[in-house]
């Protein structure tokens, strides 16, 4: 099998570029099919979600639509796993399984049989705007009706302009050192928490969050005309829809393996609860439709090495250091700097999470800013005090994390940026510190009653350990309370209804 090779989508030559006219018109006759075919555009994307009013409101189902079988709705719909440590093989299986038939399409069309999904890298420099091909409605002839376009598309100033502001993302991520996390307050992992099938889970992972969600929600934005409609990218059960879903996950999925060309701690999870995927204790297999008739079902076990896939990326540089241990060790000890080994490696977080503090009541997020204040517990702040102080001898500080609890809302292209401040840091110090950006893509159906979350909401979580290490520094963290400000990308309508439970701050040491 050759093996084919993911490019870049801005480095292809040009604007319409072979590949990205091949994946047009493969994605022109996947949207000519019937929605019950399994190969149609409409079957896959209902495969990562499926919402018939939204559906309908923007022309995507009808009552003259034929649903498909049952057993197959059963099996294939509502699968995308959302909030697990499952998010990242699971997406890589559903890339696979559409990559294979649109380049069905593209081989009956006389294409190229080695053709392959580019994937689009918001990160590097000049790249950060929609691809051309995707923001025009006609094809390079000029002729209408280009299947890259789509008109729910807003972008982050909700005007259809979609350029990715990268001072508001992050790939903080990549120096996390655990695949696996927590759900108790403390990390959620690279790769986020241990489930099982999880069709849209309470906490998501580092990736997930941080950059996935957030390019979500500034793609899609929301229609200007009501906050409530997403844009297809905003919504997980509409985002599948749009053409540059598969461009954006594709990059997703390079990350995972950016991630991973950093041992001993950058590896994947060995448990076979991970390994042998949800299927093997009771819970829906992986499974997705292929173009030649027959069913795949898989693992992450059989997904987790491109070189057994058949496909590879033209670029894994890592955009930041992998290794950020060496970095805090010496700030926090500068003077016992030469008992730093050189090249000490990022060491797996300790398990041990305990409540640091949490405000007094929910926050409701209604306009441009809201505000609330998170007392500290003296004993446990000191915990932290003293991790700080014992290093480098221990090798091993504590990290903190700030917890956004049980957000519920309408508007999943809802987004924030969080910040913390303290009241009494030192003269020199910073006072407020941006601890990171929030996007709720997903919230809509965590807060429905019916939905997988019962209406609990998602939770967010925030490193703050660097906010933690200065205020250390300068007074040795003798803060009695930190103050937290949310700052949404655009002022919050009531109707939007956004409120967060509960906002915490966490230690997790060992």
């Amino acid at each position: 099998m050759a093996t084919k090779h993911r490019r870049n989508v801005w480095e292809l030559g040009n604007d319409w570029a072979d590949d990205i006219l091949w994946y047009a018109r493969g994605v022109k006759a996947m949207k000519a099919h019937p929605l019950k075919q399994r190969t149609s555009w409409r079957f896959y994307a209902a495969m990562h979600g499926f919402f018939d009013q939204l559906w309908e409101l923007y022309g995507y189902f009808s009552a003259s639509d034929t649903r498909p079988p049952n057993a197959d709705i059963a099996r294939f719909w509502d699968q995308c796993q959302h909030g697990s440590w499952y998010f990242l093989p699971w997406h890589r299986g559903y890339l696979l399984a559409f990559e294979a038939s649109v380049r069905a399409e593209v081989v009956a069309l006389n294409g190229p049989p080695e053709w392959a999904l580019p994937y689009w890298n918001y990160f590097k420099p000049n790249q950060a705007a929609l691809p051309p091909a995707f923001a025009s409605p006609d094809w390079p002839d000029g002729t209408g009706d280009n299947p890259l376009f789509v008109p729910q598309r807003y972008g982050p100033d909700n005007d259809g302009t979609v350029v990715i502001p990268v001072d508001q993302i992050s790939l903080r991520a990549l120096s996390e050192p655990d695949f696996a996390g927590v759900s108790s307050g403390g990390s959620p992992g690279f790769g986020g928490v241990d489930t099982g099938f999880e069709h849209g889970g309470r906490v998501h992972g580092r990736v997930e969050s941080q950059p996935h969600d957030w390019v979500h929600v500034l793609i899609g934005g929301s229609d200007p005309t009501d906050s409530r409609l997403p844009g297809l990218m905003s919504d997980p059960d509409t985002a599948a829809l749009d053409p540059i879903f598969w461009l954006h996950h594709a990059n997703i999925d390079r990350l995972w393996e950016v991630w991973r060309q950093h041992p001993p701690t950058h590896v994947d999870p060995t448990q076979a609860k991970w390994t042998k995927g949800p299927g093997t204790s009771g819970g829906r297999v992986f499974s997705m439709p292929m173009p030649d008739g027959t069913r795949w079902d898989y693992t992450p076990a059989d997904v987790a090495k491109l070189s057994t896939l058949g496909y590879d990326y033209d670029d894994l540089t890592a955009p930041v250091a992998p290794n950020q241990l060496t970095e805090r060790l010496t700030r926090l000890a500068p003077d016992r700097v030469a008992a730093i080994a050189a090249g000490v490696q990022p060491m797996a977080s300790g398990k041990n999470v305990e409540l640091v503090g949490a405000n007094q009541q929910a926050v409701r997020i209604v306009g441009s800013e809201a505000r609330t204040a998170v007392p500290l517990d003296k004993e446990v702040r000191s915990k932290v005090a003293a991790s700080l102080t014992a290093a480098p001898d221990t090798a091993d500080p504590d990290r903190v994390f700030l917890n956004l609890e049980n957000v519920r809302g309408l508007a999943d292209a809802t987004a924030f940026q969080v910040y913390v401040g303290v009241r009494n840091a030192g003269a020199g110090g910073p006072r407020e510190l941006l601890a990171g950006s929030v996007a709720l893509f997903g919230v809509r159906k965590a807060t429905s009653p019916d939905g997988p979350q019962a209406g609990e909401g998602l939770t967010y979580v925030l490193e703050i350990t660097d906010l933690v290490d200065d205020l250390h520094l300068q007074d040795g963290f003798d803060a009695d309370a930190l103050d937290v400000r949310i700052v949404p990308l655009r002022p919050v309508p009531e109707e939007a209804e956004i409120s967060i439970g509960r906002i915490s701050v966490f230690r997790q040491g060992q």
